[in-house]
């Protein structure tokens, strides 16, 4: 499926979010996945979270999670993964954590890709998702620096 413009960016993060967590995996979540893990969130898995919960959901058309499972399910995931960074950041989290998290995260994303993305794309109009698109490349310009 084609994606919107305004969603390609985050989409691409995705596939770098998948590929990584296929390696993790294939380590059994132990050799340099922590480092892997580790350098992946904080160069690009924080801040794709915090440009989905700032600029993407309020821009979406959604209700919020209270009234809106699917915007609860993006948020329970964030959080889990967030809290699972914590762990792994301390030295905390062991190899079966590891490959959890990648478990959680490959599931996450296709959630996003397949569920709750194209809901947005549907949900708004073109000149909507124009303006959502420059929102987000915003925000991405505004991370970089």
């Amino acid at each position: 499926m084609k994606r919107s413009e305004a969603l390609q960016p985050l989409s691409r993060e995705h596939h770098h979010a998948l590929y990584l967590a296929k390696v993790i995996r294939d380590n059994g979540g132990g050799g340099d996945s922590p480092e892997r893990f580790l350098s992946f969130w904080r160069e690009e898995g924080a801040i794709h979270f915090r440009i989905e919960e700032e600029v993407l959901l309020p821009g979406s058309g959604l209700a919020g999670p209270g009234q809106d499972e699917e915007v609860a399910r993006m948020l329970d995931d964030h959080l889990e993964i967030r809290r699972a960074a914590a762990r792994i950041e301390a030295g905390e989290a062991g190899p079966d954590e590891l490959v959890e998290v990648a478990e959680r995260l490959t599931a996450h994303v296709r959630f996003e890709e397949r569920e709750l993305f194209p809901r947005v794309e549907r949900e708004l109009s073109s000149e909507q998702l124009r303006e959502l698109a420059t929102a987000i490349e915003a925000a991405e310009q505004a991370a970089e620096t």
